[in-house]
């Protein structure tokens, strides 16, 4: 049976390297190890999914890397490699030597331990980023702030409980037009001319900018979330689902909803910050605020949701933003999957834990504002 784990790997190549490829003296070690650990992985990935251990869409066998299409990147996990004591602004790579940084790398380590650093290429500039190991940090007391509700949308990045709104930037939009024209260049120039590498890596650039531009937002979005609110209830958002839609896939994608989670995520675990996640399936949109009646339907162009109950007229997503927060701030009353987790089952449940449909009961358990079921 064949070994596919990263130390046969490794046995292997050592054993065969100088037949193989006697230029190998020529580079760092780590080039190749680096190779022999995504390779390792990526036949895992392959072996799992095969068997049903691995979860998600089927894992096919491993390709080769494009050299155009792949990101150019390799790390250092034993030698000599990292801090340049005496230079700040230095890092130490075997077989390149030392490499000068834009930034004060010793000041962002400080006194902790430089266990990998992962060299990668992206858009014409280089990156290295360090893995180190430190003491955990003291969680500080939750800010002063109290509970909000997070609504995420496309016409509005972001609305909050309390009022206030996020516009969107949309910098895949006001980039457009200059992608656009920079791609129709590239498709002019012949495939692998010095005009073509040019017209290629302006793309490149672009992309590489809206992403930065993008990231940026998301960074002052959620220090401001983290460093003002104890308590920020989200939806979890069906991203995939969502952007199959193709009239609004562009515009989801360019908001970066799964970053903005992923960012709440280990910021708040810094700043004392508790995140609550409300189920998918609950309707924050279609719920009233005020009485806690659910529309039966409410299309995507009413921006302001009226009540026929009790006569509420606010607007769509900070009704919405309400609701995620005391929905947020109510006692968990949901399983994983979505069904009532209360043992007594004389009232119906509002989720068919099974399917993940609705129940055909009407009158269901719902989470929000409302006689009877006040968080």
């Amino acid at each position: 049976k064949a070994d596919w784990s990263m130390y046969a790997m490794r046995r292997w190549w050592n054993e065969w390297k100088n037949e193989i490829a006697p230029w190998w003296a020529e580079y760092s070690k780590e080039a190749y190890n680096s190779a022999f650990e995504s390779l390792a992985a990526a036949l895992k990935n392959h072996f799992d999914s095969r068997t049903g251990r691995r979860k998600g869409r089927r894992m096919g066998w491993p390709r080769f890397k494009s050299k155009r299409r792949a990101t150019p990147r390799f790390a250092y996990t034993t030698g000599s490699f990292g801090l340049v004591e005496g230079d700040p602004k230095r890092l130490k790579l075997p077989r390149v030597g030392r490499v000068h940084c834009m930034e004060d790398i010793a000041r962002r380590v400080g006194a902790a331990k430089v266990v990998r650093m992962s060299v990668s290429k992206r858009a014409g500039r280089w990156y290295a980023s360090l893995t180190v190991e430190r003491d955990a940090p003291t969680v500080p007391a939750a800010p002063g702030g109290g509970s909000v509700g997070v609504d995420l949308g496309v016409r509005t990045l972001a609305a909050l409980s309390d009022g206030t709104t996020i516009a969107n930037p949309r910098h895949m939009g006001k980039s457009l037009r200059r992608l656009a024209r920079a791609q129709r260049t590239l498709s002019r120039r012949e495939k692998g001319s010095n005009r073509w590498r040019k017209a290629g890596a302006r793309v490149q650039r672009i992309h590489a900018r809206i992403a930065a531009q993008r990231r940026d937002g998301l960074h002052k979005l959620t220090d401001m979330l983290t460093r003002a609110y104890r308590d920020i209830s989200i939806e979890d958002l069906n991203v995939e689902g969502m952007v199959r839609n193709h009239r609004l896939a562009r515009a989801v994608s360019d908001c970066g909803f799964a970053e903005l989670r992923r960012q709440l995520a280990y910021k708040s675990a810094r700043t004392g910050a508790a995140v609550h996640i409300v189920d998918r399936w609950y309707p924050s949109s279609k719920t009233c605020s005020n009485c806690g009646t659910v529309k039966a339907k409410l299309s995507l162009n009413e921006r302001t949701y009226r009540c026929d109950a009790c006569g509420l007229r606010i607007d769509r997503d900070l009704n919405a933003a309400i609701n995620i927060m005391v929905a947020g701030s109510a006692p968990e009353t949901l399983n994983a999957r979505g069904g009532d987790a209360r043992h007594d089952r004389r009232e119906p449940a509002a989720q068919t834990p099974t399917k993940r449909e609705p129940s055909s009961q009407n009158n269901g358990m719902r989470l929000g504002a409302g006689p009877g079921n006040e968080a």
